[in-house]
């Protein structure tokens, strides 16, 4: 039978040789549970950046007012590349995608240069709006689908076939409207299909968009 020492720890019924066990025991415990309320306080080295956040959820399409976005405290070392820190910039902007609330908003979270620049993989890109000749078909199109750009055939006059206007331009975004409204219902109801794409090809298709029917054909 062990000898057991009078008083603390004894009194717990310990043998001698536990008692460097038990104070080492204590010793992790205590160590860990200041690591613990060190990484949940606040940080003293003020390593927090103001960000533009979304101040509430907001759909593809939205142009932000001054009430949707906030400034709030990040970590600076978790910022994603592109962060943006002045909320007044973003005032008037058109979101790429839907962002929910507290998320960090950066240069490719709404239509602008960078976003164009990243989609199109080009250096010189822009960002076109077409109407397409089949509601239907803007429908089942998602941001970041990659799609040729095609002109309808030209019955009249020279009766030209189909052809192709631009090869691999990026789907920023798919805005309002509803499939199935017909020739009648081309206008304000219209889905708006916003593409990125090189400079010379954006310009092509915004000028052919003018006087003929486009399609996509998607990659």
């Amino acid at each position: 039978m062990h000898r057991l020492r009078a008083g603390w720890p004894g009194e717990l019924g310990l043998p001698l040789w536990a008692d460097g066990v038990l104070i080492r025991r204590i010793a992790a415990a205590a160590l860990f549970a200041l690591a613990a309320a060190l990484a949940l306080r606040a940080d003293p080295g003020g390593r927090h950046t103001e960000v533009v956040v979304a101040a509430r959820e907001l759909p593809p399409g939205h142009v932000l007012g001054a009430d949707d976005v906030v400034r709030a405290p990040r970590d600076s070392a978790g910022l994603p590349a592109g962060t943006l820190r002045d909320p007044g910039a973003l005032v008037g902007s058109t979101l790429g995608g839907g962002v929910t609330t507290g998320e960090i908003l950066t240069e490719l979270r709404v239509l602008g240069p960078r976003l164009a620049t990243v989609a199109a993989r080009s250096p010189d890109a822009r960002i076109v709006p077409i109407r397409l000749a089949d509601n239907g078909v803007a429908e089942v199109l998602r941001p970041g689908d990659r799609v040729d750009v095609v002109a309808a055939a030209d019955n009249g006059g020279a009766g030209r076939p189909a052809r192709l206007l631009a090869s691999d331009a990026a789907v920023v975004l798919v805005s309002g409207g509803s499939a199935g409204g017909g020739p009648s219902a081309r206008g304000r109801n219209e889905p708006l299909v916003l593409v990125a794409l090189d400079a010379r090809h954006a310009t092509v298709i915004a000028a052919a968009s003018l006087r003929t029917a486009l399609t996509v054909v998607v990659r």
